[in-house]
């Protein structure tokens, strides 16, 4: 048996719950198809999900076909969502984008067809809705081409669109063109083909073409287009034998052998009904057995997709996906058993990162606590929440990538937790960048040092998307372990508040001094603190001495841009160009659109903080015709005065003040 994980993955309403639906029941798992709008499909579970008919959270589901077992994940289509996305795309083998026959390729289509190449992961594309009125898999397929990647086979034409009887009719060798479109495409990446087409056109086989094809397509090369319809079923046969022909599988044993070390990625997590964590583990190597003993825990249970959903068993090999109870400390990110260790929090994100913030507020002051511990059970569901505390105005933040996400989470506290909350208006999140190095000491014997430490530090910039970077420019050895750790962390986090209070991301701390007093004793014994300096002196002093360093080098807050991409009617241009101008916005020339006759494409960057704004003008300013795509780009300094966040620390940046709340004194 042979095991493969397939992605399901489409901009929002193209169908593929619909389909996902569809593909279990000609897989003989379900009996009825479920249906979004009513509520009753197998992947969108949650009573949210239900009611909006959107998918929120990533679910996996299991069919088999032939010796093939697929494990199948629904990825929410929402661009609020994309968290949830990101997660899956580490354990993916293969994926089908789904893209409406009507509305075509939108903007999530894009990003997320620009993310699977990059990583290279195997795509079919599914043109779904061929029985919608409107439906045009032509237009589609030659915006797939000029959108997406020229790199696209399209694998048959459509047959009645834009009725019930639609149908998807699968091209054969006797189909005239079919063949030579074909080598067009493969040829570039199959010079043996190549060659022998050149040589002999007659020669080359159409059976050694679809050979070519299932290779390329395995890495990624090309992409395969099916087309047909979720909701009656047409097309989705020959999408299911691509399926499996065309995307790459794993034999059980997978590449590290059933036998050997277990190891494994977590890319959800979730609590049960009595609030135990359960893990959702894509297993690379190696058997996890129940009772197996891990860093994050002992394994208590396990259930393994199979036939639909999750069956408990005894184990889980390699290839599989499995739920796991009994790791209480496992995040999202981990790897587990053999390479555990590490975490998402250090591994490159494949989408930008959540751009706006907002405080949440319960309505009723005593729910304060139990808000915070339900916003950090969320938190461990979706780690790009980035809870934050300010214990000095007893409020909580998060962040969020739209106003559709924040709805969300405002209806799972009230439904899960019982929690009705409200919330302040979204404000953008900036980043603070070095202007240079800068350099603060403080001994243990300066008279305005109230710590028995002594620490100096120097600060630098470093390269965008490095992060942090500790490093040592004292003797190895010179400072017991404990306070070496109590400064790196005290460091890591002192930095998510800058000189503005944002977070300072990418920039070099290295330890340039240290002292400390040994441990000492009265003489029956009894330890001193009065005498000895502890891991709490250095955890205390350490941002005093970093806010000295930062303020010497200069910070200067940026904020976040994002390249937009506008289609709109060309008489519209008046309009929307000082539109644009009062956003901040910087077009670029405008061009003709290559998908649409009397349009125009119009490119350039816009300020985050006004992209919501646009989104929400654009259908005045084009008679409902404009089509926006934007997406982040890169961080810039902020023109005119720069905006600063409040503190949640003691602010360190006022040292009587910090002093006077950590030790009581000046």
């Amino acid at each position: 048996m042979r095991t493969l994980n397939l992605g399901i993955l489409a901009h929002v309403d193209a169908g593929k719950t619909s389909l996902t639906e569809r593909l279990l029941y000609a897989a003989g798992v379900i009996d009825e198809i479920g249906s979004v709008d009513a509520g009753s499909t197998q992947t969108d579970s949650l009573a949210l999900e239900r009611q909006r008919g959107i998918t929120i959270k990533s679910a996996v589901v299991a069919f088999t076909v032939g010796d093939t077992a697929v494990n199948l994940i629904d990825t929410p289509g929402h661009p609020d969502f994309i968290a949830e996305v990101e997660r899956v795309l580490s354990v993916l083998d293969g994926a089908v984008l789904v893209v409406s026959a009507v509305e075509g390729v939108q903007a999530q289509t894009r990003v997320l067809m620009r993310t699977l190449r990059r990583l290279r992961i195997p795509t079919l594309i599914f043109v779904n809705k061929l029985d919608r009125a409107g439906a045009d898999l032509d237009a589609v397929v030659g915006q797939l081409r000029v959108r997406l990647t020229p790199r696209i086979v399209p694998l048959g034409a459509a047959v009645r669109p834009g009725g019930k009887d639609a149908a998807f009719r699968p091209f054969t060798a006797a189909d005239d063109g079919f063949g030579a479109r074909l080598v067009d495409v493969l040829a570039d990446g199959d010079d043996a083909l190549l060659a022998d087409y050149v040589d002999d056109p007659a020669g080359v086989s159409h059976r050694r073409l679809l050979r070519s094809l299932a290779r390329q397509s395995r890495r990624a090369d090309v992409h395969p287009v099916f087309a047909g319809s979720a909701i009656t079923g047409a097309g989705v046969e020959e999408l299911t034998a691509g399926i499996v022909s065309l995307l790459p599988s794993t034999s059980d044993d997978g590449d590290g052998g059933a036998e050997g070390p277990p190891s494994g990625t977590v890319f959800k997590v979730e609590r049960g009904p009595a609030g135990e964590k359960i893990a959702y583990v894509r297993m690379v190597a190696g058997t996890l057995r129940t009772r197996d003993r891990l860093v994050a825990g002992k394994v208590t249970a396990l259930s393994v997709f199979d036939g639909g959903g999750a069956r408990p068993g005894p184990e889980v090999t390699a290839g599989r996906i499995a739920k796991v109870w009994g790791l209480g400390a496992v995040r999202i990110g981990d790897t587990i058993g053999a390479t555990a260790g590490t975490n998402g929090d250090a591994a490159a994100h494949h989408f930008a990162p959540p751009t706006l913030e907002t405080v949440v507020v319960p309505r009723h002051v005593r729910e304060r606590g139990a808000l915070h511990a339900a916003l950090a059970q969320l938190a461990e569901q979706d780690p790009l929440i980035d809870l934050r505390q300010d214990d000095l105005r007893q409020e909580v933040s998060v962040s969020l990538y739209g106003e559709v996400q924040k709805e969300v989470v405002q209806a799972t506290l009230a439904s899960e937790y019982g929690i009705d909350v409200d919330f302040r208006e979204s404000t953008t999140i900036c980043v603070e960048r070095l202007l240079g190095s800068g350099e603060a000491i403080e001994l243990i014997t300066d008279d305005t040092n109230p710590f028995l430490a002594g620490v100096g530090l120097r600060v630098e910039p470093a390269p965008v998307r490095s992060g942090v970077t500790f490093r040592l420019a004292i003797e190895l050895g010179s400072l017991p372990p404990a306070f070496l750790r109590a400064i790196e962390e005290t460091v890591r986090e002192t930095l998510h508040q800058g000189l503005a209070g944002w977070d300072v991301p990418d920039c070099r701390v290295t330890l340039t001094w240290s002292q400390y007093y040994p441990r000492q004793s009265h003489a029956h014994g009894t330890f001193d603190k009065s005498m000895s300096s502890t891991a709490g002196d250095f955890r205390l002093l350490t941002p005093l001495v970093l806010m000295t360093a930062l303020t010497r080098a200069g910070t200067r807050v940026h904020e976040p841009i994002h390249r937009f991409e506008l289609e709109l009617p060309a008489d519209t241009l008046g309009q929307v160009l000082p539109a644009l101008a009062r956003l901040r916005a910087v077009p670029g020339t405008p061009s003709p659109s290559p998908a649409a006759a009397g349009a125009y494409v119009l490119e350039g960057d816009l300020p985050a903080a006004h992209a919501h704004e646009l989104q929400q003008q654009l259908p005045a300013l084009t008679r409902g015709e404009g089509v926006l795509e934007t997406r982040f780009d890169r961080y810039q300094p902020v023109a005119g005065p720069p905006p600063d966040r409040p503190r949640t620390d003691h602010d360190p940046l006022h040292r009587d003040e910090y002093l006077l709340h950590v030790v009581r004194r000046v």
